[in-house]
């Protein structure tokens, strides 16, 4: 369990760290071009997910994510007090590469977000930035185990561009992001609604596939 947790903290603190610092380089080297800036937020948290989850997928399973987490408490594939310490290492990891972020790049280290994202078509995107990040996971682990870090990572990629929010489908990112006034951040305000879409949207999506691929 020590190294499971370890590899939870680890896993989203690297994540975060490429999240958030991926932000800041590229809006800096972007000149006020926000496709740019985007597209250089992107690839790097693509290509990120791919390596994190290849890495510690044997070790932990790679949730890196307290709505995944959720997901297999709901299939009963991992206890209740498990949950809760899954839970705790990734807000842990996630804040910490938060503030790991920041020193690279020599910004304050607790910087709250005034970035604001919020209304209607922010929370839909949120339900169906996770939806289709858990649908993603239980399908590739159905038909293909092995191909599931790339297929994360690509369905990450394509939906940082398709959902208005930038798919944050992870409340753990959410939190972090909460702390960090960069182009990847969040106001504090925020953070709650986009919480509670992406547990809807988690439920939901493990409830729909839990049918579709039933044996």
């Amino acid at each position: 369990m020590t190294r499971r947790l370890f590899a939870e903290w680890l896993g989203t603190l690297f994540l975060l760290a490429t999240v958030i610092g991926s932000g800041i380089m590229a809006e800096r080297l972007a000149d006020g071009n926000t496709a740019i800036a985007l597209l250089g937020n992107t690839i790097p948290t693509g290509a990120i997910l791919v390596v994190l989850i290849t890495i510690f997928g044997p070790i932990s399973g790679a949730h890196f994510n307290p709505a995944v987490t959720l997901v297999f408490l709901i299939r009963k594939e991992i206890k209740a007090r498990e949950t809760v310490l899954f839970v705790i290492a990734q807000i842990i990891g996630g804040i910490c590469g938060m503030f790991i972020a920041h020193l690279m790049f020599e910004n304050p280290m607790i910087d709250p977000s005034t970035h604001a994202r919020t209304g209607i078509s922010q929370w839909i995107s949120e339900f169906v930035a996770t939806f289709g990040l858990v649908a993603t996971i239980l399908g590739t682990l159905k038909s293909r185990p092995d191909a599931v870090p790339m297929a994360v990572g690509l369905y990450i990629t394509a939906a940082y561009w398709f959902t208005s929010s930038t798919s944050f489908a992870n409340p753990a990112v959410t939190i972090a992001r909460g702390f960090s006034d960069t182009f990847a951040g969040i106001d504090p305000a925020h953070v709650g609604m986009f919480i509670v879409m992406q547990i809807i949207g988690a439920v939901a999506a493990t409830l729909t596939f839990g049918w579709l691929l039933r044996a």
